[in-house]
């Protein structure tokens, strides 16, 4: 006699298409501000009268402040419902976003956009999440499709409206534009978005200190390096802040036995699963090179080649029509090929674009050039954001779905905010080197383009400064290579269902 069948469990929603596209509204939102003030630099530099240094904090503290709380950010959707706190997260970030527009010096727009990391933190993990459970696994890989044009369109088309924004209202409305959205967003999220089930869950809060206090100090060493000439202090604080985050990985070991009831605020095994490793690594050298690559970029089309803020975003747009129309593509074959094969080589032709358009930035480049590289990073982009994802998260079990999402994102962030800081201090180390009769010090006074004594030299200083992301890029492509075969795609016994299995059973290799 036959055992008999468990009764299928019955979705969370019916429609989960559309609340997945209520969730990526506020998504794209978060993106958008990540690259949007990258074209709007030069004008917040010039208006609050600031330096180089001072106008990339901009992008720093938003960053910064958005990857620490990360972790426990999907913790809190675990504990309190991912939908409860993606309506959190947009109101927060909506607020904060008034008062970045309202800001009167660079001081008050670094605490307000820090602010605004904090709602952006709040939303992001929820989404994947949401993603996670809306979705089998068999037809995750689509929902990462649509989840990966969002990620992509919205990261290249910030500078875009970026520049429309700041030629046509001010740079302040490059903040204030998202009062609507997040309005928007949060009457669509409270109609779509389904309501699911919490687990009880404790919080480690020193853990958090931790990565909070190491990450700090990081970012601030390596971006304020030049600015104090690397002198031994910042050596010492970098060293530090190295040394707390290993701290905090071994305390991520160690809570368990310290504190029998707690949870770490990374639990180290989801690491055991090698395509969620490698994938977050992948997805970190993204965030490094995407957030490392806008600000050389821009600064070289408005104050080299002349362009207006508009004029230098409408030089990014072949990179966000390719990724809109090949992402939902690339996302279907996620669910039906080895993705390994599209990341490694999708990661690798961003290398190469990334690292000509390096090359080839000078001051008689003619703008058709450029749209070359650009166009092969919009193709690039399509066959990263989606596949990285549904690998990353497609063998976690529901239980671990908001504790994977928050690490998963927060790896990106690292990534995002690292190469921020990174490409900035090599920026300023290579105008001092370049341009010295010049300085970095002196662009506030800058409106339009460079003297053209200077120009060689600024635009040499902002082509080697992008090859540091192309460099970031391969060591996704050596990530990706190791990659397994998805369970699913294993071909399983007769009559047996397909394996999905919980995070640390064995990895399915070739």
């Amino acid at each position: 006699m036959s055992s008999p069948t468990a009764a299928p469990t019955a979705p969370i929603t019916t429609r989960p298409w559309l609340a997945l596209g209520a969730l990526c509204i506020g998504f794209f939102m978060i993106l958008v501000d990540m690259t949007i003030v990258a074209v709007a630099q030069p004008a917040i530099q010039r208006a609050l009268d600031t330096d180089v240094n001072g106008v990339i904090w901009v992008s720093s503290a938003y960053l910064l402040t958005y990857a620490v709380p990360m972790l426990v950010a999907g913790r809190l959707g675990d504990r309190f419902g991912p939908k409860r706190i993606y309506q959190l997260g947009l109101i927060v970030f909506t607020v904060a976003s008034v008062l970045c527009g309202l800001a009167q010096s660079i001081e008050m727009l670094i605490l307000a956009r820090g602010l605004q990391g904090v709602g952006a933190a709040l939303i992001t993990p929820q989404t994947m999440a949401l993603i996670t459970r809306m979705f089998p696994a068999h037809k995750r890989g689509a929902a990462m499709g649509v989840w990966g044009t969002v990620a992509g369109v919205a990261t290249l088309l910030g500078p875009l409206a970026g520049g429309i924004l700041v030629d046509g209202l001010g740079w302040e409305w490059i903040f204030f534009v998202n009062v609507p959205v997040g309005i928007l967003g949060l009457a669509l999220a409270w109609k779509l978005v389904p309501t699911v089930a919490t687990n009880k869950r404790s919080f480690d809060l020193i853990g958090v200190a931790l990565s909070g206090i190491g990450m700090t100090a990081l970012v601030f060493g390596i971006q304020d390096g030049e600015k104090y000439h690397w002198a031994p202090w910042i050596w010492t604080l970098i060293v530090v802040g190295l040394a707390v985050m290993g701290l905090f990985v071994y305390w991520q070991h160690k809570i368990l036995q310290v504190r029998s009831s707690a949870e770490p605020l990374v639990p180290l095994k989801l690491f055991l699963d090698r395509n969620f490793s490698l994938a977050s690594l992948g997805i970190a050298t993204m965030g490094f090179a995407t957030a490392g690559m806008m600000v050389p970029l821009m600064y070289y089309l408005q104050l080299v080649g002349g362009l207006s803020p508009t004029e230098s975003a409408v030089v990014t747009v072949p990179m966000a029509v390719l990724t809109g129309v090949l992402a939902p593509i690339v996302g279907r074959q996620v669910d039906k090929v080895n993705p390994r094969n599209i990341i490694a080589t999708a990661l690798l032709l961003n290398a190469i674009a990334i690292a000509w358009l390096g090359v080839i930035a000078t001051p008689t480049t003619p703008i058709w050039q450029l749209l070359l590289p650009v166009s092969l990073m919009g193709i690039a982009s399509s066959g990263i954001w989606a596949p990285l994802g549904a690998t990353a998260t497609r063998n976690l079990p529901m239980s671990s779905a908001g504790a994977g999402a928050g690490v998963y994102n927060t790896t990106r962030l690292i990534g995002s905010v690292l190469g921020s800081a990174a490409v900035g201090a090599l920026m300023q180390t290579r105008i001092a080197a370049e341009v010295p009769q010049f300085g970095a010090q002196s662009m506030d006074a800058v409106v339009g383009q460079l003297p053209e004594a200077v120009r060689d030299g600024f635009s040499s200083a902002m082509g080697q400064s992008l090859l540091l992301p192309a460099a970031a890029l391969l060591l996704g492509v050596l990530a990706a290579a190791f990659m397994a075969r998805p369970r699913h795609m294993v071909p399983q016994p007769e009559g047996e269902p397909v394996v999905t299995g919980p995070v640390g059973s064995a990895a399915v290799r070739d």
